[in-house]
């Protein structure tokens, strides 16, 4: 009988571990909802928002006028902990510092400040990237605020497929 306590040990051990590990799985699984592709953010997590005080009758007001984002922009003590919150959605490990909390919609193409429907972390490295993208949203600004593109169509490009759009535009 002693011969077997510690195989039974040793059992009970193991099935403990297997459970444990079993839970643990489930419960990441549980945390990592968003899925990035091609450096586009998840839709169902990440779909962008608006503004809606930013119209195509108040960009001249608005996201035309210098120095308007700076009026909107959510202070970095307040993303830094939303920053936090999308990276484990996303299942990302790393260090905060490799991703830029970036507005799906651009807060210069009237993109909403603190929804987190419009917010997610956007990798510095990669093809795309961050920096693409920043210089894509600039390219879309320059079109709205001089009449050659919507306000409606950027918002569009940059929330439905940047990637695809900013291709096609030439890589701006």
């Amino acid at each position: 009988m002693q011969y077997f306590r510690p195989l039974i040990f040793v059992t009970v051990l193991a099935l403990a571990t297997v459970l444990i590990f079993i839970n643990l799985s489930q419960s990441v699984e549980a945390v990592i909802k968003c899925n990035t592709k091609n450096g586009l953010p998840d839709r169902k997590c990440t779909p962008g928002a608006t503004d809606p005080s930013v119209t195509q009758k108040s960009i001249n007001d608005t996201i035309c006028k210098p120095g308007y984002t700076k009026t909107v922009r959510p202070p970095s003590y307040v993303t830094n902990k939303m920053k936090i919150i999308s990276m484990s959605e996303y299942g990302f490990t790393d260090l905060p510092s490799n991703y830029e909390y970036d507005h799906l919609i651009s807060l210069e193409l009237g993109g909403a400040p603190k929804d987190m429907q419009n917010l997610w972390p956007e990798a510095y490295g990669g093809t795309p990237n961050s920096h693409d993208k920043d210089r894509f949203e600039n390219y879309l600004h320059k079109q709205v605020c001089s009449y050659k593109m919507s306000l409606r169509t950027a918002q569009h490009e940059i929330a439905f497929n940047w990637f695809k759009y900013w291709d096609r535009a030439g890589r701006p």
